[in-house]
């Protein structure tokens, strides 16, 4: 793929903040700091705008909780279209860690995220929304 130079002027004590920063993630040019940025901006937009999306859905639950896994499983069957893999991890013996790779519109993503995070017991729900990629250099 080819790259493009361009330039760009800033003010100092940010560019020191910004350079501060990456050094700290160890990043190692601003160019690919500057490109994780726009590629973070244009995955905002793929989810604003309605694009097919990917992610995944984080869920912390207590498994002795009555039913919990039978209702977070026929949910799950209710999107079974948009709903691509999922993994269910023992963190210890009271607590599991589930993650549900989803793709999809993202308003049908964000409602599967709604309905996974009303079920009663669940300790915590989140969205890791990326890209398909399709669109991102």
């Amino acid at each position: 793929m080819p790259l493009t130079r361009f330039s760009i002027s800033v003010d100092s004590k940010l560019i020191e903040r910004f350079d501060t920063k990456i050094k700290t993630e160890k990043c190692p040019t601003r160019s690919k700091a500057i490109g994780d940025l726009i590629r973070a901006s244009l995955v905002k937009d793929e989810w604003k705008y309605g694009e097919e999306v990917a992610g995944a859905i984080v869920l912390l639950y207590d498994h002795h909780k009555r039913n919990i896994v039978e209702k977070i499983t026929d949910l799950q069957h209710d999107y079974n279209d948009n709903i691509i893999s999922t993994q269910h991890i023992h963190l210890d013996h009271d607590n599991c860690l589930e993650i549900v790779a989803v793709k999809g519109k993202a308003n049908r993503i964000k409602e599967i995220e709604s309905v996974l995070k009303s079920v009663k017991g669940l300790k915590h729900c989140s969205l890791a929304a990326t890209s398909t990629g399709k669109e991102l250099a």
